[in-house]
């Protein structure tokens, strides 16, 4: 078990660099919508068009890069959206077998009908070499790349996120499952 939890730890540290990396990118995007708002502005003031549709794909390209990225990193830190009406009432170890199966019958497929089925799409993109010509020609099959690269990196996380909850109800010590450091705060108090 320790060698697959050095492997999970390995997945972790690549998932937290690459979500620390889309977190720093909402500073990049907020600062493009600002100066597509000055450009705009002074512009205006100067009777010239110096804003516009460039700014705004970047900023979308930005956006789209901070939701695909930062998926993977946001699922290893527990932080998604839980309807907890009865996840929350239940023990520890009741809630890791709940993330197990939810990775197994749900997650892992889910992800890998993404890459399925984007591959597809990505690749007809890579082909045509496809451009937004309203913004200037910027490539456009970057950014649809970065949906299966989201997918690729949801299914490693997803594994590291199962090896770590199957430590945990192996009884493995310090598992690295959410769910053992809510056990261990809990018993501390």
């Amino acid at each position: 078990m320790k060698f697959f939890l050095a492997v999970s730890h390995g997945i972790d540290a690549v998932t937290t660099v690459v979500g620390k990396v889309a977190w720093w990118t909402t500073l990049v995007m907020v600062l493009i919508g600002v100066l597509n708002v000055v450009t705009r502005y002074a512009g205006r003031a100067l009777g010239i068009s110096l804003g516009g549709t460039l700014y705004i794909v970047l900023q979308t390209y930005a956006y789209d890069f901070i939701f695909l990225m930062g998926a993977a990193y946001v699922f290893r830190k527990d932080a998604h959206v839980r309807v907890d009406i009865i996840f929350s009432n239940l023990s520890q170890r009741a809630k890791a077998i709940i993330d197990v199966l939810g990775v197994l019958l749900f997650l892992l497929p889910f992800s890998f009908m993404g890459l399925y089925f984007g591959q597809r799409y990505v690749a007809t993109s890579w082909r045509a070499g496809e451009i937004n010509l309203n913004a200037g020609g910027i490539p456009v099959f970057p950014a649809k790349t970065l949906i299966l690269i989201a997918f690729g990196l949801l299914v490693v996380q997803a594994a590291s996120e199962l090896i770590k909850n199957i430590a945990f109800l192996s009884g493995h010590a310090e598992s690295g499952s959410v769910h053992e450091s809510v056990t261990s705060q809990t018993e501390a108090i």
